[in-house]
């Protein structure tokens, strides 16, 4: 079986169909679980992530209700295969590497990160492309997400944007200057209050020869940090702008 949690939530079979599991608390536990692929999660965690600070008085017996139709879940889409297991301190997935995206996806970034710091930068792009291909939407999108889920989204959602910085790395290093525009686009729009991302949008318009552009860039994200926070952009990124207006062409070891 494999488990795709990078956007819908969906179990595809060993015979190739797939379910979508609905919102439910029983997919919440699975998904919890295929996060911590092989890792015993203990009773008590996945009573916090189900009911928070609000557990009933049959949250145990509910519980081991919830892990019954878990498996048969699993039953109906595998030939016999055993995957959520009994641990004396709770319960465990026990699935291989490969058969959770999020797994796959993991490996991928920490590739091409290797990748990159060995000098490959085309082998690094080609690792980035297959792992940010995996994504589908949102990790678990309309989920039911507790408190332990939501830390595990937040690093995954971290590693997602930690990969886009690598890809416009590693293709800024291949001269890919004009390509990258619209993913710096795409990453300043989901990521406003990130300056380092503006800064990185305004260098690489500017490498382009589209100094007007750069120009508004800075502009759009003084009116950004102005409105939301009240404050200025850093001195580095005045110190950029300054240099486009004075010199009006590509200031040499901007990196």
């Amino acid at each position: 079986m494999k488990f795709n949690l990078l956007g819908q939530f969906e179990i595809v079979a060993t015979d190739g169909t797939s379910l979508f599991l609905s919102r439910s608390k029983v997919s919440q536990l699975i998904g919890l679980l295929l996060l911590q692929n092989g890792e015993t999660v203990s009773v008590d965690t996945l009573i916090e992530e189900l009911w928070g600070g609000d557990v009933p008085r049959s949250a145990l017996t509910t519980l081991q209700t919830y892990i019954y139709h878990s498996r048969k879940i699993f039953s109906n889409m595998s030939d016999g295969e055993t995957v959520l297991i009994t641990r004396p301190a709770g319960y465990a997935i026990q699935v291989p590497d490969d058969a959770t995206d999020v797994a796959v996806f993991e490996r991928l970034v920490h590739r091409a990160r290797r990748r990159l710091g060995e000098g490959q930068p085309e082998a690094a792009v080609e690792c980035l492309d297959q792992a940010l291909k995996l994504w589908r939407g949102p990790a678990l999108a309309g989920m039911m997400i507790g408190a332990v889920l939501e830390a595990h989204l937040t690093y995954i959602d971290e590693l997602r944007f930690a990969a886009a910085d690598l890809h416009i790395e590693a293709n800024q290093r291949l001269g890919r200057h004009h390509e990258i525009i619209p993913q710096l686009r795409r990453l300043v729009a989901g990521h406003p209050l990130n300056e380092s991302l503006h800064a990185q949008l305004i260098k690489t318009l500017n490498k382009c020869g589209r100094r007007a552009e750069a120009l508004q860039a800075y502009t759009n994200l003084w009116r950004i940090l102005d409105t939301e926070l009240g404050v200025e952009p850093a001195p580095e990124l005045q110190l950029l702008q300054r240099q486009l207006l004075v010199r009006g062409s590509v200031a040499q070891g901007w990196r």
